[in-house]
């Protein structure tokens, strides 16, 4: 398929910068699975630091960091307690049951989100005939959600709750960094009472490849015998490591500009009738609009506009995903909006 000319399909549509690809050329490498890669063993101790943990361990993907902290923190048959449209339940194939053999509790919450009340109502006294309630994972930003940011107290508060039931907590993360940016909460901060959290490189800061999962001493040593058990380790890793080390230093504080590039597009979608968007609810870079207009539903709409162009992504019969990325600019996003005009209503 051509390169759309304006791809808001997904913030992992993100290609390297030259200057990213200059420092990939020039990294320093190793044996990333004997530990004698200088370049990823630095990603991990910048990215421990950076999440407030003890330790970190760099791995090919955020599916990847999700599925071993769930085999790690539980065993086979045990119950991880989630919101319904978390990642771990419908976007990584079925891993937490094929990988880790867990059970996944949904908690029906708003715009991805629950509360320690929600939480409490779903836990339960230890039942021999029920699957043993292990861990509770959150994600921060929400995708199904719309990216909205957890309120830091509801966080903690949420933490609080399952520590008391004796249950420990993961965090998704793979858009922390947005929510860092938009609310001025540090990363450590927001994970500060979660036992594993994780961030994505190939998203919003725009890396080819790569996520880093950070805990304990004890969490990372035991996820590092996961890493080898599916296949996770990179050899010379280094040269994505590299690109990595340079998205947090030149890709970090630019997430903001597509923020409010999200909420321009928000803002102008809202102005074309048969759709609908609220644009107050976008908090980061992702925009997600309905569609009411009868004689269109998101797959069709999302071929017509890549037909001229805009790359959309359908998330139901008549709801659309459009994520703003440092690939599209203020020109991409005015050309986004023309064209679903023109489609809707044939507006210049």
């Amino acid at each position: 398929m051509p390169v759309p000319a304006v791809d808001l399909f997904s913030d992992t549509k993100t290609r390297p910068t030259a200057a990213m690809r200059a420092v990939m050329a020039a990294a320093e490498v190793g044996d990333e699975r004997a530990g004698e890669d200088p370049t990823v063993r630095a990603l991990e101790e910048r990215g421990a630091a950076l999440l407030g943990k003890d330790a970190a361990l760099y791995l090919p993907s955020g599916t990847m960091c999700n599925e071993i902290a769930l085999a790690v923190h539980c065993r086979p048959g045990e119950a991880v307690l989630c919101e319904a449209g978390a990642h771990i339940v419908g976007f990584e194939a079925g891993g937490a049951g094929a990988l880790a053999g867990v059970m996944l509790e949904p908690i029906a919450g708003h715009r991805g989100m629950f509360d320690a009340g929600q939480l409490g109502v779903h836990l339960r006294q230890d039942n021999l005939q029920a699957p043993l309630q292990r861990l509770v994972s959150v994600e921060n930003t929400t995708n199904l959600g719309g990216g909205a940011v957890w309120p830091l107290q509801q966080l903690r508060a949420v933490a609080a709750a399952a520590h008391a039931a004796g249950l420990v907590t993961h965090m998704d993360g793979a858009r922390l960094l947005n929510a860092m940016v938009a609310h001025g909460v540090s990363a450590a901060d927001f994970a500060q009472d979660y036992d594993s959290v994780w961030i994505d490189f190939s998203k919003g800061l725009g890396a080819p490849g790569g996520a880093l999962l950070a805990g304990t001493h004890t969490f990372i040593r035991e996820a590092r015998r996961w890493q080898l058990r599916i296949g996770g380790a990179m050899r010379q890793g280094g040269i994505i490591a590299a690109a990595c080390h340079y998205a947090l230093d030149h890709h970090m504080a630019r997430l903001a500009e597509d923020h409010v590039r999200a909420r321009r597009l928000a803002a102008g979608l809202a102005q074309v009738p048969g759709l609908t968007v609220d644009p107050a609810a976008v908090e980061t870079n992702l925009v997600y609009f309905g569609i009411t207009a009868p004689q269109w539903d998101a797959r069709t709409l999302a071929a017509a506009a890549l037909a001229h162009g805009v790359r959309l992504c359908p998330m139901g019969v008549r709801r659309v995903r459009a994520v703003t990325h440092l690939d599209v600019d203020d020109d991409g996003i005015a050309q986004a909006l023309r064209v679903l005009a023109r489609l809707l209503h044939g507006r210049p």
